[in-house]
């Protein structure tokens, strides 16, 4: 009974992940300190470089620094709508005062320190998005957290060794949106070593993006001859990459990764 009571949940969990849509609407329903914080600490259960956890979290509740994030967001609507937006945060800070405070000298302000702190924050931020749907909550990740970050640290007081790395709103969902497609499994996992991708693979993995109606639409909208075009002459420009890779830098610089 135990046994089929503990398959059942994680038949669930299964159907959440598979099931999950970005929610960008949300009822106007308060989420209870309780329960954030309970799934904010059962996030903190994630994986960890060298038990250090690299991270912090930023909880906005309040209209007014909702409004002073929104710029930041390039003033996407469920910055403001939902009722809590979440900043998760690279966090260096805290574990090199901690060393300071202990007669050891840290030296964090590089790269690589900056990377393990990032992978950290997003390790977290998945689990408290994988929790946050089970728990019957929706969410959207802010992929505009690193083209703005000095907004972000601005407003939000970050110091130094503390960098903004993803965004997340949350809230109960007013809305069902259509579950975006992802490309076939085969063409994600490589047994053993990494296998290249023939023209013929090509064809294959992306033949149903490229069939659907809206991404058909998308293509026309845009005066665009294929999908791909959208991506690489509209959506995700060099020109807007490497702008925001020199902003990157410089900030991380100010910050003191650099």
């Amino acid at each position: 009974m135990v046994f089929l009571f503990i398959s059942l949940q994680k038949k669930e969990m299964i159907d959440t992940v598979k099931n999950r849509r970005t929610i960008r609407k949300y009822q106007q329903k308060d989420i209870s300190c309780n329960l954030l914080n309970d799934l904010l600490e059962t996030s903190f259960r994630a994986s960890t470089m060298g038990g250090m956890q690299l991270y912090s979290v930023v909880v906005t509740r309040d209209a007014e620094k909702k409004a002073q994030l929104s710029p930041a967001h390039f003033n996407q609507p469920m910055v403001k709508g939902a009722p809590v937006v979440l900043t998760f945060c690279a966090d260096f800070n805290r574990f090199s005062k901690w060393c300071k405070e202990r007669d050891a000298e840290p030296s964090y302000n590089n790269l690589m320190s900056f990377l393990n702190a990032a992978m950290d924050t997003l390790l977290v931020a998945q689990t408290f998005c994988t929790l946050a749907e089970e728990a019957g909550l929706g969410i959207c990740y802010l992929g505009t957290t690193t083209y703005n970050p000095q907004m972000i640290i601005d407003a939000l007081g970050l110091p130094e060794l503390v960098f903004p790395i993803t965004t997340v709103t949350v809230g109960y969902p007013a809305e069902e949106p259509k579950q975006v497609d992802r490309l076939p499994m085969e063409g994600l996992i490589h047994e053993e070593e990494y296998h290249d991708y023939s023209t013929e693979d090509i064809n294959k993995l992306y033949a149903y993006k490229e069939s659907l109606d809206e991404n058909k639409e998308f293509i026309k909208e845009n005066g665009k001859e294929t999908l791909a075009q959208v991506f690489t002459d509209v959506r995700y420009t060099k020109k807007d990459n490497e702008f925001m890779s020199e902003n990157l830098m410089k900030v991380l610089g100010r910050q003191g990764f650099i």
